[in-house]
Parts: structure tokens; C-alpha cells; sequence
């Protein structure tokens, strides 16, 4: 099993910035690949941002590629997710979520996720 409980989110203006973390327990944390997901209200849940079980690989949607970057520190047991340049678009519940395979976008892929952290941006 493993346990995720995400933090850091809140409200902010537009342009602004905040960094989510995300801490993990259970098992060996540099066993899994790590993910970002958002939902907004009425919509589905989309991929945010992946990394690899070393953090030498992460990938990232389209709409936050070169505002958002993606990390994580093994030693910590923990995922940051660094949202710069936010947008009102931004706003949803971010969960991040952990599998046991690659650094994937595809949300059916992740064996677990944390509770969320709500971000709403400010126009």
C-alpha cells in the first residue's frame, strides 16, 4: 500500500505562483513513477505532469508545458509540482497519484492517488 497527501494549494491571483507537494508512505518511494492530475468542477480528470521513478524523465500537457515543472526528491519521500504563471483555466483539485510502471499521462495507469489539493486562481 501506499499512502499520498498532497499540499500547498490555495487561492491566487493570476500570474502568480505556488508549488504543491505531494508526500508518499508506505513503500519504497523510488519504486514508482509519480503523477499530477487536475479536476475542475464538471469536467474530467486530466493528466498534469509525470516523472520517472529516477526523475530523470517527466513529461507534461500541453496547456502547462513551460509554466508548470514537475520534481521530486526520493530522499524526502515527495513530489513537488511548481505552478508559475497561473491562469483562471488552472483551477481544480490536484491529486497526485503513484504506479509502478513508466511515467505515464493515462490516468487508468496509476495504482494510487492522494485526497487533493484545491488551486483556484483569481482573475
Amino acid at each position: 500500500q501506499v499512502q499520498l497527501v498532497e499540499s500547498g494549494g490555495g487561492l491566487v491571483q493570476a500570474g502568480g505562483s505556488l508549488r504543491l507537494s505531494c508526500a508518499a508512505s508506505g513503500r519504497t518511494f523510488s519504486s514508482y513513477a509519480m503523477g499530477w492530475f487536475r479536476q475542475a468542477p464538471g469536467k474530467e480528470r486530466e493528466f498534469v505532469a509525470a516523472i520517472s521513478r529516477s526523475g530523470g524523465n517527466t513529461r507534461y500537457a500541453d496547456s502547462v508545458k513551460g509554466r508548470f515543472t514537475i520534481s521530486r526528491d526520493n530522499a524526502k519521500n515527495t513530489v513537488y509540482l511548481q505552478m508559475n504563471s497561473l491562469k483562471s483555466e488552472d483551477t481544480a483539485v490536484y491529486s497526485c497519484a503513484a504506479n509502478f510502471g513508466s511515467a505515464t499521462m493515462l490516468v487508468n495507469e496509476y495504482d494510487y492517488w492522494g485526497q487533493g489539493t484545491q488551486v483556484t486562481v483569481s482573475s
